[in-house]
């Protein structure tokens, strides 16, 4: 088997977290019970990415399109999203983690941007891996949105015409400031991107396992970064162009 190394791990590791719901399924328990075994999974995947050196964690939590789940659902998941926070506050400042969410907030209950609000500023200080969480969050709603904002500004004389190229279009998303990602994975045996992260996943890598997210351990994630490291990232160049550049993780051209 291929030994992990810690030297060619994803720099940014994005994480679709499904089949909870159907872990909870298969053991005729209530959805809401998978649910709370999947923030046991999110506890252990954090702590461990964390000790591995991962720079950049963003775990899509709940999708704009989760909101027209069942109402008594969605009540739970607001709660369990709510305690998960406000009781992870003191692992992140243990762990050196700092917290940050994307997404459409204006849609969140107030109570749960009060206790976000509260974990973004108690670990802004922190210097070690940044844990984002996608709440309320759509691709294609986020590329709207900057879209939007582009258009009054350059309406406005803030920027112009010309100067509108991917890197600027990158600063209007709400991902700005962190790198793309290197490595997606996606739990339950679902093949598809379900609206996350469609600009940002242009050049990453994707993986794919049929492991519930509640099932999903240290070994499925190990064996998930050996699979990343046996690839040979090109970014459009050929195998000999990458070997003679040493284009390194990561190293996207951007326009600016």
């Amino acid at each position: 088997m291929h030994k992990l190394t810690k030297e060619n791990l994803p720099r940014h590791l994005a994480v679709i977290m499904d089949g909870n719901g159907r872990w909870a399924k298969q053991r005729m328990l209530r959805r809401i019970v998978g649910h709370q075994k999947g923030v046991e999974t999110v506890r252990l995947i954090v702590e461990e990415c964390s000790r591995l050196g991962i720079s950049y964690l963003t775990l899509f939590a709940f999708s704009a399109e989760n909101w027209l789940r069942p109402k008594t659902e969605v009540k739970a998941l607001m709660a369990l999203l709510k305690k998960y926070i406000r009781t992870e506050i003191a692992r992140m400042m243990h762990n050196n983690i700092r917290f940050n969410v994307i997404g459409d907030r204006g849609e969140l209950p107030v109570d749960i941007n009060r206790e976000i609000d509260a974990a973004i500023a108690q670990t802004a200080g922190n210097s070690g891996m940044l844990l984002t969480l996608a709440l309320s969050y759509g691709a294609r709603q986020e590329i709207v949105h900057a879209a939007r904002q582009i258009a009054i500004d350059a309406a406005s004389g803030k920027i112009a015409i010309d100067d509108i190229n991917e890197g600027l279009f990158s600063d209007y998303l709400y991902t700005t400031r962190i790198p793309e990602p290197d490595f997606l994975i996606r739990t339950s045996g679902e093949m598809r991107i379900s609206n996350f992260l469609l600009w940002q996943l242009a050049y990453t890598e994707l993986y794919f396992t049929d492991v519930n997210w509640p099932d999903f351990d240290k070994n499925e994630l190990a064996k998930a970064f050996r699979d990343y490291q046996s690839r040979e990232r090109r970014f459009g160049k050929t195998s000999d162009q990458v070997q003679v550049s040493g284009t390194a993780v990561g190293d996207i051209p951007r326009q600016r």
